[in-house]
């Protein structure tokens, strides 16, 4: 919903110096802030008549308005008041209080032609206030009217004589609501009541006749009907004593005519009701930046003695208006970019996609906040700063890519560069490990996610960059490598030289160790011959040894055997006594 503006008092809008108009810039600051429709009532009539006080009740404020007690006009120029719209939630009503016509002090007779029309171009409801009833002298008044025509165009004709059509003037007109104060008269006619409205209406006929002073009769209520095809009258009991008319605002309804009372209401409820947003032509309603707008192109164009041209207010208001739908849509492009675009993109596709998203989505913007781009003049200007922004959002996509990418390659391959001037690889076979490294490296390097649409590109470019390292890397291996591959000969050869030597020293020591091993063997079977021999000896040594040592035991027992038998058989003889006859044998 948009912001309601809640202003505790109304202000200065248009201030009236010297005859001159000037724009008060912190009222212009409230209006811009206004982003709703606003509905413009705005009050004209002739001073000390007590316009105030009915804008006053408009606002729902018992004071507000300059009311004043005396014969001098108080209010100067044009007052606004913007307050929240009693009846339509999603409006703002903005109250506007003239100065009062035909002031003797105004030293500009023109100046009351002014102030008329600016009401009536910038009010969506011209309420029109006159004292008693509509006589000539009301009608009189109305002569700025007839002056209008003379003041306002309604196209930017080249031709300052050209006769304009009054339905273009009339479709910048507002509404007309006639109020009548202190009304006297009963509304009858012809012993019949009639409204309000008849009575107007009845103001308003045209006399028959040619005459001069016909014409000056019908004049004024020719141009009301022309002007003011949509009209209303209102008139309005004393509101009490003529002697308290003065402290009107200090007064409250219980101190006023119950009558007047009523009227007042019934006024502001039709004005609340009835009064639309201020509508250009083309349907294009009016918010606070709009109404803004007109107030500085009509101002200026009466301040520098040019005739305000309506289609031009319109024009200008709609450049205005079309620059900063054109800004609008751009900034809202920018912010959803920033917002949804993270540079750099992986592809190409992505970003268009987004920016064809995005696109529509300001264009849209752009639709909602413009009005009357004729031959799509804005329409065009924003597209075409779109494609500059979508060119702008490609380059930085691929500066973002390559910055990104840059980076990404010095973090992963710059640590294989400070081995390279280290001369890690400068080495018979290093230019193989290199090309190995570089492809694992650019393995890594293809992992990494989001590098942009200059990723394959800046790796190019940079495994470019290094062809005269890789070719330094791939000489040095050559020379290297043919090197060590004629050290490796002579080695091959110094090693078979050895081995020969080595094989021979081999053969050599085989034999010798053969004829030690033979000698060994030899002196071996020597050794054990004569340890053979030694045992020999010695086992018929022990064999003689005990076969004495037997022999001898078998003739000590034989000895023995041979003692103890002759020892038995001298025992025997002993005790043998032989026979005499017996020979005793020895």
């Amino acid at each position: 919903m948009a912001q309601e503006i809640h202003m505790a008092d109304p202000m200065c809008l248009i201030e009236n110096t010297n005859e001159q108009f000037t724009v008060n810039e912190e009222a212009l600051q409230i209006l811009s802030a206004i982003t709703q429709p606003v509905v413009v009532v705005a009050i004209v009539g002739l001073y000390r008549t007590g316009k105030s006080y009915l804008m006053n009740k408009l606002a729902g404020k018992e004071k507000g308005f300059s009311v004043g007690s005396t014969v001098q006009s108080h209010t100067k120029g044009i007052w606004m008041w913007c307050v929240p719209h009693p009846e339509k939630p999603d409006h703002t009503l903005v109250l506007l209080d003239s100065e009062g016509l035909g002031d003797v002090e105004k030293a500009d007779d023109k100046n009351d032609t002014k102030i008329f029309a600016l009401t009536i171009l910038l009010s969506s409801t011209f309420v029109y206030n006159t004292m008693s009833k509509i006589d000539q002298g009301a009608m009189d008044l109305l002569n700025n009217v007839t002056e209008l025509t003379s003041v306002l165009r309604a196209r930017a004709s080249h031709d300052l004589d050209e006769v304009e059509d009054s339905a273009d003037i009339v479709s910048f007109f507002p509404d007309l609501v006639w109020t009548l104060r202190d009304f006297f008269l009963d509304l009858q006619k012809d012993g019949q009541l009639i409204t309000a409205d008849e009575y107007l209406e009845l103001s308003l006929k045209l006399k028959e006749g040619d005459d001069q002073r016909t014409q000056m009769y019908n004049l004024p209520r020719k141009c009301v009907k022309t002007f003011f095809p949509t009209r209303k009258c209102f008139v309005f009991d004393s509101p009490t004593d003529l002697k308290k008319v003065a402290q009107l605002e200090t007064m409250h309804d219980d101190d006023l005519d119950p009558a007047f009372v009523q009227q007042v209401a019934e006024f502001c409820s039709y004005i609340f009701s009835h009064s639309m947003a201020k509508i250009l032509p083309g349907g294009i309603k009016v918010n606070g930046p709009r109404l803004e707008n007109l107030v500085l192109t009509y101002v200026n164009a009466i301040n520098n003695g040019h005739l305000p041209c309506l289609e031009n207010a319109v024009l200008t208001l709609a450049q205005i208006e079309n620059s900063a739908a054109v800004q609008k849509a751009i900034a809202h492009y920018d912010q959803q970019m920033s917002q949804k675009v993270q540079l750099p993109t992986d592809t190409l596709q992505e970003l268009l996609d987004l920016h064809r998203i995005i696109e529509r989505e300001a264009i849209d913007v752009f639709m909602k906040n413009s009005f009357k781009d004729e031959d799509q003049k804005f329409q065009k200007e924003l597209e075409t700063l779109l494609v500059a922004k979508h060119d702008d959002f490609y380059k930085r996509n691929l500066e973002a890519s390559s910055n990104l990418c840059s980076a990404l390659l010095q973090e992963i391959f710059g640590p294989l560069e400070d081995s390279v001037k280290q001369g890690a690889y400068s080495k018979p076979g290093g230019h193989s490990i290199y090309l190995q490294k570089v492809e694992a490296l650019k393995a890594k390097y293809y992992q990494k996610p989001r590098k942009g649409i200059e990723a394959e590109e800046a790796l190019q470019k940079y495994l470019k960059s290094k062809e005269s390292v890789s070719a330094t890397i791939q000489q040095t291996d050559q020379a290297l490598t043919a090197r060590e591959a004629e050290m490796a000969e002579a080695r091959r050869k110094a090693e078979a030289a050895r081995a020969e030597a080595q094989r021979l020293a081999a053969i050599e020591q085989e034999n010798q160790r053969r004829m030690e091993e033979q000698q060994r063997r030899h002196q071996e079977e020597v050794r054990q011959m004569e340890l053979n021999r030694a045992r020999m000896r010695e086992k018929q040594q022990r064999e003689v040894q005990r076969r004495l040592q037997e022999e001898a035991a078998r003739l000590n027992e034989v000895h023995q055997a041979e003692q103890q038998r002759l020892q038995a058989e001298i025992r025997r003889l002993q005790t043998y006594s032989p026979p005499s006859n017996e020979c005793v044998l020895l």
